[in-house]
This record gives C-alpha cells, sequence and structure tokens, in this order.
C-alpha cells in the first residue's frame, strides 16, 4: 500500500462519507450546510468529493453473479429491532471500504485504474480517435484521454474523465450539450470547443467554432470564438491559448512555440511508450520550439537531444536526457 500524508487521507475518508451519504438519501438541512462547509474549507474537496461519488457509482454498476437483491445477508436481532441504527452501520461500512480503496491508491492512481470501469470511451496512449455519439455529436479523444455519457431526455452531460477532448456538437434546443471536468462546467452555445483537463485540480477550454458558457466555482462566464480560459477550484482565470496549437494532436501533429523542455517532454510522454526523464531543472527550463508528427516521437527525441546538444540514454524503458 502507498502511504499519503494524513491531511489528503482525511480528505478522501470524509468524502467516502459524504459520497455514500449522498448516493443513500437525500441530505437534511443541517447535513446540507455541513457539506457546504466542508466544500467551502479546501479547494481540494469538492474534486475528492466527485471522485468519490463517481467511484461509488461505478462500483454499484459493477456485474455481480447474482441480483443485489438475492445476496442479501442476514441481520442481527438487535439490529433488526433498530432499523435506523441498521442504516447507519451500514452507510458507514461502505464509506469505511470505499475510503480504504481511495486511501490506499491515491486520488490520481485509483482515478487512473478505475478508468475502465468509469468511462464509456477512452483511448491508450499514442491513440487519437474520433467518434460518433447517439445524438449525432462527434468526439475526438487526444492519447490517454476518456469520457463519460449520462444522456436523458433533457439533457446531454459527458465527464471528461482524463486528457483532452474535441467536441463537434449536433444542435438540439431541447437538450443542453454539457462537458464536466475537474469540478466546472461547459454548456455548448454552438458547435465546436476543446476541454483539456491540466495535471492539477483544473481545467482549460477552447472555443473553435461559435460560444460556451464555463461555469466553475461559482462563477459564469460565455466564450466566443476563439476565446479560451483555464478553471480551478478557485474560480475562472484567463489564459491566451494558440488554440491551432493546442488541438495540433487532432492532425497527427505536436507543436511546441519557445515552451520549456520540461513541459514539452510532458506532452510527449502521453504519446509514447515507455517515459523520458530530465536529469535537471536546469535543463527542462530550455525553450523548445518544434513541430512532431505524433508516429514519428523516438525520432523526435533524438533530434531535441541533438539540436540541444544533450546526452540520451535508454534503460528498462526509460530514456534519460542529460
Amino acid at each position: 500500500m502507498i502511504s499519503q500524508e494524513p491531511q489528503q487521507r482525511s480528505i478522501r475518508e470524509a468524502a467516502a462519507e459524504w459520497a455514500v451519504l449522498l448516493a443513500d438519501d437525500a441530505l437534511d438541512d443541517g447535513q446540507q450546510q455541513a457539506l457546504q462547509q466542508w466544500l467551502q474549507a479546501d479547494a481540494r474537496h469538492a474534486e475528492a468529493l466527485a471522485f468519490a461519488r463517481r467511484t461509488w457509482s461505478a462500483l454499484g454498476n459493477l456485474p455481480a453473479d447474482k441480483p443485489a437483491r438475492h445476496r442479501a445477508l442476514p441481520v442481527a436481532p438487535e439490529l433488526a429491532r433498530h432499523p435506523r441504527r441498521h442504516a447507519r452501520l451500514r452507510r458507514w461500512g461502505a464509506a469505511a471500504c470505499l475510503a480504504l480503496l481511495l486511501g490506499g491508491l491515491g486520488l490520481n492512481q485509483s482515478e487512473h485504474l478505475l478508468l475502465p470501469l468509469l468511462a464509456d470511451h477512452r483511448t491508450a496512449s499514442g491513440e487519437v480517435r474520433s467518434l460518433t455519439l447517439a445524438d449525432g455529436s462527434e468526439v475526438t479523444l487526444d492519447s490517454a484521454s476518456a469520457i463519460r455519457l449520462d444522456y436523458s431526455a433533457g439533457q446531454r452531460r459527458i465527464e471528461l474523465l482524463a486528457g483532452a477532448a474535441i467536441f463537434q456538437v449536433a444542435p438540439q434546443a431541447d437538450r443542453p450539450f454539457v462537458v464536466e471536468a475537474a469540478g466546472g462546467s461547459t454548456q455548448a452555445l454552438g458547435t465546436r470547443f476543446v476541454v483539456q483537463r491540466e495535471a492539477g485540480a483544473g481545467a482549460l477550454v477552447g472555443v473553435l467554432e461559435h460560444a460556451v458558457q464555463v461555469k466553475a466555482a461559482d462563477q459564469q462566464r460565455r466564450l466566443q470564438e476563439g476565446d479560451s480560459l483555464r478553471y480551478d477550484a478557485t474560480g475562472l482565470h484567463d489564459v491566451v491559448l494558440d488554440l491551432q496549437r493546442v488541438t495540433s494532436w487532432q492532425r497527427g501533429l505536436l507543436v511546441f512555440d519557445r515552451q520549456p523542455l520540461g513541459q514539452v517532454i510532458e506532452q510527449l510522454n502521453r504519446y509514447r511508450p515507455g517515459y523520458i526523464l530530465i536529469g535537471s531543472d536546469a535543463i527542462a527550463q530550455r525553450e523548445v520550439s518544434g513541430v512532431f508528427r505524433l508516429d514519428g516521437l523516438d525520432d523526435a527525441l533524438a533530434t531535441l537531444t541533438r539540436e540541444m546538444q544533450l546526452q540520451h540514454r535508454e534503460l528498462m524503458g526509460v530514456s534519460l536526457i542529460y
């Protein structure tokens, strides 16, 4: 088991308890107030709760040999006479199991391992794939990306679980198209936009055609074609993105314009097998410009090291640049 910092473990345990409570019954006024206070106390709480609820839902949807109603365990006579106490103990046990899963693996690791359960569509490392949804909308998934669909009669909701995706939305006036990621949401007011999850608890949004409405941390903003922003648990933040560069992976390319080598290598690691490691912070800060094909990233690595006059060594799947 991987040890975690006590504070992070405490957040995951609390998130697990709230996730099970929210799934079990509607909250009363006191519980609702307590939940809001907990969410506002730390920016990490909302993301932890969102993941705990996704995990709990995924576990509930796991296939079983028999329906759950046929596998009921006997209840002790004392608990049978006190059903509310039984419900509390059952809820506590469920929360404890969920907390063990989240706490033992850590939030990022457990989310990665659970992607096959959570995702309706996902791509492997180095894979870029386009698909058409039931409503006619098109989604292009970047490398190592995943989405979960939640379509209903009144709304088309998609959760971006990992990576990045470009959405080409089929118009349906009576069914809004909303993409959720990292605690925020983006509603289509036109046709085409990109959402990209960041390594931390945030996301980037860019509008390729028409407009979108972005909401996060009790803030909202309308973006027009060519606009972009970043959001996280603290709110919406202005950022200027070169959307042609940001979405270059759709064309089978990676484009870098005076970016630190550390960021370039972080991107390359998403698109090729193995792992590239930079030997020092000074090297990681050196700027890089270039255009590389996704089907030739090994050549790109050799070109980078040669042009930057760096050394490159391979050892058991790890490429060291120094």
